[in-house]
């Protein structure tokens, strides 16, 4: 669905003259104000029965002005003093400060917002907001929950809900107090994180959503910063939350977490001492063949040498001799070492397949003895010490390796790629480090 703004920009100019020489003077000067013209998609609410409506979207997605808008609508009648749909509104931010300067204040806020016929006025001893025709808005903090108790509401605006302090505590105290009219509603605009309170909010039956990257706020947005925010951002795990506002979760008790990945990440390589292409084939029901690119400096005591994955190419199930050739492919592009491949199922098969496309390729195929959690676990460790170090864009290879527990896989599927890395970790760092033996300095 094109908004009427999108129409505009790609209407010629002679159309344009026409839709604007068709309209009074009143419909004119009311054009401005009129957001269901001027939205996004994502910005307007949902068809259907619903009590809460969830907007998630990258930073600059344009969250704050459909919240701003929404209360709008809940509360502005026919005519400035005609009554709305609400009349008693909850507006619930992290901090009391946040709701004023960003819900109200801001360039996207209610007051901006407002026609000057309809503009409610600020007052700030009481913390509240008060409309022509006695609608009134009242601020709260997440970080007083109580506050909510004893006061009711027919809506509620609830913004940035992912970051609260005390967000369970908060919602639900606002879930108790939004009881006033027939279908008491509610609005939450944040940039998703994987918190409990988000998830569930999103899995019940009630609730609907809409969601936007930043990029679909492009024009309203300064193009500095959306270069400087893609070029830090682009291809990690935060900038699939911050920039693409998706929900990117971890498992309860996931050996890697997002914020583990973040602080790998680089955007420069070092001089390796050996590169590695690792191989998880596909045999059996597996989907995909993982192939994980793998890099190491290995100079001084095993404690100090380091990692860097720097490319997952792994690919879909096809005929053999599609991820052989992937893997051979991988190992020319990054003047790889070695090429290391699982062979627990058919590993004469897997040998001959390689041998029969690269008969010299330097090859080592590895039997897995233990499970899969315990085999990541140690490799795990690395990442926990600092000493792995991820590129951008390996989206697919993180969240397999966000939803491996040391008791096993919790996602869809098999962890290929993640068995591909465990494997090219073992074989630059954990396995030469148990052998190693410091130099001998010979006496003078």
């Amino acid at each position: 669905m094109r908004s009427g703004a999108a129409w505009l920009a790609s209407a010629t100019p002679e159309k344009v003259d026409e839709f604007l020489e068709g309209l009074g003077d009143n419909a004119l000067l009311a054009l401005p104000w009129l957001f269901e013209f001027w939205a996004l998609p994502h910005q307007l609410p949902p068809e259907g029965a619903w009590k809460t409506w969830v907007i998630m979207g990258g930073r600059g997605a344009g969250k704050t002005r459909a919240g701003a808008e929404w209360v709008r609508a809940e509360v502005e009648g026919a005519t400035p003093e005609a009554p709305g749909r609400s009349r008693r509104v909850a507006l619930v931010g992290e901090t009391v400060d946040q709701v004023r300067e960003v819900m109200i204040m801001g360039e996207s806020g209610i007051l901006a917002c407002s026609p000057p016929d309809r503009k409610p006025e600020w007052q700030a001893t009481r913390k509240r907001l008060v409309w022509p025709n006695g609608a009134v808005a009242q601020v709260y903090s997440a970080f007083d929950p109580e506050s909510l108790r004893g006061p009711q509401f027919d809506a509620a605006w609830v913004d940035e809900l992912a970051k609260w302090p005390k967000a369970q505590e908060t919602w639900d105290q606002l879930q108790f107090a939004l009881r006033l009219g027939e279908n008491p509603r509610q609005v939450v605009t944040t940039t998703p994180a994987n918190v409990a309170v988000l998830k569930a909010i999103l899995k019940n039956p009630s609730t609907v959503s809409t969601h936007a990257p930043t990029e679909a706020n492009r024009a309203h947005l300064a193009a500095s910063f959306l270069d400087e925010v893609q070029a830090r951002f682009g291809g990690t795990r935060k900038g699939r939350q911050e920039l693409m506002g998706e929900l990117v979760e971890d498992v309860e008790g996931a050996l890697w977490t997002s914020e583990m990945l973040e602080r790998g990440r680089l955007d420069h390589l070092p001089a390796f001492d050996r590169v590695v292409v690792a191989v998880d084939p596909a045999v059996g029901g597996a989907d995909e063949c993982g192939i994980v690119v793998v890099g190491a400096v290995t100079k001084g005591p095993p404690q100090h040498w380091k990692a860097v994955v720097m490319e997952d190419a792994s690919v879909a199930r096809g005929a053999p001799e599609v991820w052989a050739r992937a893997a051979l492919a991988a190992m020319e592009r990054h003047k790889a070492d070695r090429l290391i491949a699982e062979a627990n199922q058919g590993g004469k098969l897997v040998e001959s397949l390689i041998r029969n496309i690269d008969a010299l390729v330097p090859l080592r195929l590895v039997h897995a003895a233990v499970g899969k959690g315990a085999r990541a676990e140690p490799v795990a460790g690395l990442y926990e010490q600092g000493r792995v170090g991820h590129v951008r864009g390996l989206h697919a290879l993180e969240e397999q390796m966000c939803r491996m527990t040391a008791q096993g896989y919790l996602g869809p599927g098999s962890p290929d790629r993640l068995d591909a890395l465990v494997w090219a970790l073992n074989e630059l760092i954990l396995e030469p480090s148990r052998g190693w033996r410091a130099p001998q300095v010979r006496g003078l």
